[in-house]
């Protein structure tokens, strides 16, 4: 069990007889390493959260939804009722027309039972590739925050490792140093002057 005494804000920084050259590198070496963590982590967080932002905004300018056709009837039988469920769509091939005028097809959700040349809409990139919906601004937002603070947290992990290792460095040199100044010092203990 470690007793310690009360906490002392800034005891690195404050004037001391037996402070030593390593404690004031180690101060430094402190200082240094979390002010270059925050910094990594602020520019890795916010460049990768405005890359993906930027990268969604594209995807909403450039992706537009487009009428497809079923090729086929949808396999399975489409319930009495007229609630859908989601368990009720099923996949089917449909072919539609890129704004270019290339032809596509693709598997899309559909109704089942759902007959040959029902429409569907599906969204495609530029060049008439099926693509996922694009995301809403907000949800844009979020996403890019989510990872933007995800890589600005691994970021800040590689200075906070590198100061480690320096600190466990710094800290073997101190110990090695005390124990040569015990072997000078320690035999002297008991002795008496007379």
């Amino acid at each position: 069990m470690t007793l310690r005494g009360p906490k002392v804000w800034l005891w690195r920084w404050r004037r001391n007889p037996l402070k030593r050259r390593a404690d004031r590198v180690e101060a430094w070496v402190v200082l240094g390493v979390w002010s270059l963590t925050l910094i990594v982590a602020l520019l890795a967080g916010t460049t990768v959260s405005r890359s993906v932002e930027g990268g969604l905004a594209r995807e909403r300018v450039e992706w537009r939804p487009v009428v497809a056709r079923l090729a086929e009837k949808a396999p399975g039988r489409a319930s009495e009722s007229g609630h859908v469920s989601r368990a009720e769509h099923v996949w089917a091939e449909a072919r539609w027309t890129a704004a270019n005028g290339s032809s596509h097809s693709g598997q899309v959700r559909a109704l089942a039972g759902s007959a040959a040349g029902t429409p569907i809409t599906v969204w495609t990139d530029r060049e008439g590739r099926q693509v996922t919906r694009p995301v809403t601004e907000t949800q844009a937002r979020v996403r890019a925050l989510l990872i933007g603070g995800v890589a600005g947290f691994l970021a800040a992990a590689v200075p906070l490792a590198g100061g480690r290792a320096v600190r466990r460095r710094l800290e073997r040199r101190r110990i090695d140093q005390w124990d040569a100044e015990w072997s000078r010092f320690g035999p002297l203990w008991g002795r008496t002057t007379g």
